[in-house]
């Protein structure tokens, strides 16, 4: 059970981060140059939005949390029961940043689960 609760919080913690970092970029705008007269203020206006700070904290937390459960679980089991982050994106992008997602994504995401489902047998 102590595996199951630290892979959720690995998975969710991380596309949350990840939700978080895209809706305050989305708000920001696109990113045109990389020189640092255009990155610099870019970065001062990102960290002002408080979905960027938490989309951190919750990458830092999932990436603390990956750590922890690598140092008492099988990397074998670990990285690929982590792929369900790429389902929870799924889900995330659909319902929380509205964004429309086509039936070939899906396909995607069923096949991330059923591979994740066949690991799990084992």
């Amino acid at each position: 059970m102590r595996l199951v609760i630290s892979i959720g919080i690995v998975v969710l913690t991380g596309t949350g981060g990840d939700i978080c970092v895209t809706h305050a970029m989305k708000r920001i705008g696109e990113v045109t140059s990389f020189r640092p007269a255009v990155v610099l203020p870019m970065l001062a206006k990102a960290f002002r939005h408080a979905s960027m700070c938490m989309g951190i904290a919750l990458m830092a937390v999932a990436f603390f949390s990956l750590l922890a459960l690598l140092s008492w679980a099988d990397a074998s089991l670990v990285v690929p029961a982590t792929a369900l982050s790429y389902v929870a994106g799924a889900f995330g992008a659909k319902f929380i940043l509205r964004e429309k997602i086509d039936p070939v994504r899906w396909a995607g995401v069923v096949l991330v689960c059923a591979g994740v489902a066949i690991l799990s047998l084992s």
